[in-house]
């Protein structure tokens, strides 16, 4: 291990960043998961937040039960106050990093009502520098609130096409799983899991219980459920190499799958 890291060392100080013998070196450093025993927890905006009460207190009556057997880092999609801004600001001319910072307004709402909701059970919503503070949160009350939509704001990385930002609150909340080094990534939306083709537009859609990256890719899954950009971080992750996307509309799914149940859909990166 030693050896590993003073040659790691030298080479930063003589190549490029870029260097490929650097690069295979730090690949070898040997790597720490921060939070090892936690979940990140993805509630979609549109298919669940948007839903209100109906949707979002059996959810919560099941956040709060789930936490004494399981850590939560609970992330909030934006939704359709989202596409409403993106319409608007697309509409205008606004570049990506713009629309960037729109979209993650909404999503910190959507973290405060939920941190509102939860506060109660001692939940905090936690945004920016307070991320720091998250592995406190954990050891006192088990869960802890965020945004989804990563901080990239004016710093966006501009799509092939068009001016939607590319990586939104899915890729944000499956980032903060892999940067800690969490255990699992599940996402909480309106529907099954993943299908042949969106299942909210076409009557010949078909359930897919498991799939790989590359399948998805192949089968040109665009219109899928989860940010299609978002596979190319799973696959190139060191911690996450699966996740889950499960119905938040039934009661139970999430403790399912907290539990390592199958249920909805797997995606692996190989």
């Amino acid at each position: 291990m030693t050896d590993t890291t003073t040659e790691l060392e030298e080479l930063l100080m003589q190549r490029s960043l870029t260097d490929a013998q650097l690069q295979a070196a730090a690949t070898a450093a040997p790597d720490f998961r921060i939070l090892p025993d936690a979940t990140v927890i993805k509630i979609g905006g549109q298919s669940v937040i948007d839903r209100g009460r109906a949707a979002v207190y059996p959810l919560v009556d099941e956040i709060v039960a789930a936490r004494k057997a399981h850590k939560l880092l609970i992330g909030t999609g934006a939704g359709t106050r989202a596409r409403h801004l993106y319409s608007i600001a697309a509409g205008l001319n606004l570049p990506a990093g713009v629309l960037s910072q729109l979209g993650a307004s909404v999503a910190d709402q959507n973290a405060a009502m939920l941190g509102q909701l939860l506060a109660k059970h001692g939940i905090s919503a936690v945004d920016g520098a307070g991320l720091s503070a998250v592995p406190l949160y954990l050891a006192e009350v088990n869960a802890v609130i965020f945004s989804g939509m990563p901080p990239y704001n004016l710093w966006m990385r501009p799509p092939a096409e068009g001016v939607i930002p590319p990586y939104r609150t899915d890729a944000g909340c499956f980032l903060l799983a892999e940067q800690f080094g969490c255990k699992a990534m599940i996402f909480v939306k309106d529907e099954d899991g993943l299908y042949t083709e969106n299942p909210k537009t076409s009557k010949n859609a078909t359930f897919i219980p498991k799939i790989s990256v590359d399948e998805m890719i192949a089968k040109k899954l665009h219109d899928s459920i989860l940010e299609f950009p978002m596979l190319d971080l799973l696959k190139s992750a060191l911690h996450i190499r699966q996740v889950q996307v499960v119905n938040g509309l039934v009661p139970g799914n999430l403790t399912r799958a907290l539990a390592g149940e199958h249920v909805g859909t797997i995606i692996t990166a190989s």
